[in-house]
């Protein structure tokens, strides 16, 4: 099959582009350097022959969307909407990456497929949009929702951590907020296995199972690190000032996944122990 990603110079995106040439597939890799997904006409010639659309393009800056949602908007709405009114034309199937903040993050048990969208910040707000113009424009689409992603390409939480905790020798960590680790690389080989299933079109999860605070998290990756972990101190989100409200509840459930017989990604411990040495390979090397 022939695949086009885009945003495939992020995190999420660099996985997925590898795992599916992995699996054999012919695979085109588009970042903002090469197509803008807000241009019809070079979304259109970029999707030619696609059997597979994934887009994982998108505004990730949270705080800086609550002071620039219109552009926010673009890129996780306008362009969403124009991927997937392209995607249908050529008769390909659309993944579009979404994420836990199109949910309030008030609840006390995991987000089910369903449930209620009512996000808090712009960046919310405008993925939520993205899903919705998804869902119009093309009638055979997924909407994988994901949170609390690492990857070995880009920064993420556990390298800046462990960086951190280095060079300080003692950090304090938010642990009033849950959530589920999740491996980038892992959320990739769902995206996989949910095409070659022939999922039904709607909306899935793709977290790690069970649940633990950003302080838990900090503490599993300096224990991997093999430095220590209870030096980790916990804190309040009180005691952090950030322009976007962070959901306090992002555990997300797996029950349409496991509908269509598809295995919702493992516990997010055991995938964080089969991670760690990719994720932090050369981490205190560069101090």
């Amino acid at each position: 099959m022939r695949w086009v990603v885009m945003g495939s110079a992020g995190m999420l995106g660099t996985d997925v582009v590898a795992t599916a040439r992995a699996a054999g597939h012919d695979v085109v890799a588009h970042d903002r350097a090469t197509v803008d997904i807000l241009d019809p006409v070079a979304v259109a010639r970029a999707l030619k022959g696609a059997d597979v659309v994934v887009n994982c393009a998108a505004w990730t800056a949270v705080d800086l969307a609550e002071e620039r949602e219109s552009e926010a908007f673009g890129v996780n709405a306008t362009g969403p909407q124009v991927l997937a009114r392209c995607a249908a034309a050529v008769g390909a199937r659309i993944v579009q990456i979404s994420t836990d903040y199109v949910f309030p993050g008030d609840a006390s048990a995991p987000y089910g497929e369903t449930d209620l969208a009512a996000p808090r910040s712009a960046y919310g707000r405008t993925k939520l949009a993205g899903e919705w113009a998804v869902r119009a424009e093309a009638p055979d689409h997924l909407v994988v929702r994901t949170a609390w992603l690492y990857g070995a390409s880009g920064g993420c939480f556990p390298r800046t951590i462990v960086r951190a905790m280095a060079n300080r020798g003692a950090l304090t960590v938010v642990s009033d907020q849950v959530g589920q680790p999740t491996w980038a690389k892992d959320v990739a080989d769902l995206v996989l296995r949910l095409v070659a299933a022939g999922a039904p079109s709607g909306t899935y999860h793709g977290t790690a199972s069970g649940s633990t605070s950003w302080h838990g998290f900090a503490q599993e990756a300096v224990a991997a690190a093999g430095l220590d972990r209870d030096a980790v101190t916990p804190v309040s989100s009180a005691e952090y000032a950030q322009a976007a409200p962070r959901p306090a509840y992002s555990v997300l459930g797996h029950d349409a996944l496991e509908r269509i017989g598809v295995a919702p990604i493992g516990d997010w411990r055991e995938r964080w122990q089969v991670a760690a040495d990719e994720i932090l390979a050369g981490v205190l090397d560069a101090g």
